[in-house]
C-alpha cells in the first residue's frame, strides 16, 4: 500500500529553511494582483502628483518656486515614471540573479520555493509599473548605456552576498520614498495602490535579502569582505543615481540644463535620500560592509 506524502515539519527542515517557510506562509496569505486591485480603467487626474513633492529632486530649490502647481505635479509624475523604470531596470537584473542562486538547488526545498515566489512577484511589479508609468503619460525612461551594460556584468558575475545585498540597497531605497507615497493623498490614487502593492510584498523581499547577506557572509574572510562591499557599492550607486533620468526635466517642459544643476546641487534631495537609508547603512555596517573605498560610492550617492 503507498503511503502518503507528508510535508516535513518545522523540526524536519533545514535551519536554513525557516526563514523562507515563514515568507511562503506570508505570501499565501497576503499577495496582490496588479492586474485587478489597480485601477487601470479610470482616466489619468492630472490634479493629483504622482510622488510626493517633498521626493522631487527640485524640491526647495529656487526653480521649484517659479513653477505653476500644474508644473510641479507633472514634474512629480515625470519622476515617479522614471522611479519606476528604474525598479523594472534592477527587478530583471534581480530576478537573473536569484534564479542562478538557486538553480543547482533542491525545487522542492522551501527556500526555491520562495525564491521562485519572489520571482513571480517581481514579474508583476515590473508588469505593474510599466503600466503605471505609461498611464502617467511618462515615456519608457532608461539608465544610461554605460550603466545598462555594468547591470549586463553584474547580473552575470555577482553571486553570494555581493547579489543580496545589492537587491536589499536597490529595495530599502524604493521601500522608504514609496510608504510616504502611499499615505500622501496629493498623490494620484492609482499610483499609491501601487506604491502599497509593492511595499507589502517588498517587505517579504528584504527580509530574505538580510538573511541570505547575513548568512553568505558568516565565515567570510577580510578579503572577500572588501571585494563584495566594493561591489555592491558600485552596483547601488548606478541604481540610485539612475532614478531620476535627466530627461524627466524637459518631458514636464523644463529647462533641463537649469533643472539638473539645480537637482545636483539640491541640499534637500540629498537629506531625504540620507534619511531613508540609515537603517540599511547600519545593516551593512553590521555586516563590516562600509568599507573606506564602498564609503566613497555611497557618499557620492547621497545615501550617508
Amino acid at each position: 500500500m503507498a503511503s502518503s506524502t507528508v510535508r516535513p515539519t518545522s523540526q524536519d527542515r533545514p535551519e536554513e529553511d525557516d526563514v523562507a517557510r515563514r515568507l511562503l506562509d506570508s505570501a499565501a496569505v497576503l499577495a496582490y494582483d496588479p492586474a485587478t486591485e489597480v485601477d487601470w480603467e479610470t482616466p489619468l487626474d492630472r490634479d493629483f502628483h504622482g510622488a510626493s513633492p517633498e521626493w522631487c529632486s527640485l524640491y526647495g530649490t529656487p526653480y521649484w518656486q517659479e513653477l505653476t502647481d500644474a508644473q510641479r505635479k507633472e514634474l512629480t509624475r515625470q519622476e515617479a515614471a522614471s522611479v519606476a523604470s528604474t525598479g523594472i531596470w534592477f527587478e530583471m537584473i534581480l530576478q537573473q540573479m536569484v534564479l542562478r542562486d538557486v538553480y543547482m538547488k533542491n525545487p522542492a526545498s522551501d527556500e526555491v520555493q520562495w525564491a521562485l515566489t519572489e520571482i513571480a512577484e517581481e514579474c508583476r511589479h515590473s508588469i505593474m509599473f510599466a503600466r503605471g508609468a505609461e498611464k502617467l503619460g511618462a515615456p519608457a525612461y532608461r539608465p544610461k548605456r554605460f550603466a545598462m551594460e555594468l547591470g549586463r556584468v553584474f547580473k552575470t558575475v555577482a553571486f553570494g552576498e555581493a547579489a543580496y545585498a545589492a537587491i536589499l540597497v536597490a529595495e530599502e531605497v524604493l521601500d522608504v520614498m514609496q510608504r510616504d507615497w502611499m499615505r500622501d493623498e496629493r498623490v494620484v490614487p492609482f499610483v499609491r495602490t501601487i506604491n502599497n502593492i509593492h511595499v507589502v510584498e517588498e517587505s517579504r523581499h528584504m527580509k530574505f535579502a538580510r538573511d541570505q547577506t547575513s548568512k553568505r557572509l558568516s565565515g567570510a574572510g577580510r578579503l572577500r569582505r572588501q571585494i563584495n562591499a566594493l561591489v555592491v557599492a558600485i552596483a547601488s550607486y548606478y541604481i540610485v543615481t539612475s532614478m531620476v533620468n535627466p530627461k524627466v526635466y524637459a518631458n514636464a517642459g523644463l529647462d533641463e540644463k537649469r533643472a539638473l544643476a539645480e537637482a545636483k546641487a539640491n541640499e534637500h534631495h540629498k537629506s531625504m535620500m540620507r534619511s531613508s537609508c540609515s537603517g540599511l547603512m547600519e545593516f551593512l555596517a553590521s555586516s563590516r560592509l562600509l568599507t573606506k573605498p564602498a564609503l566613497a560610492f555611497y557618499k557620492r550617492a547621497h545615501l550617508i
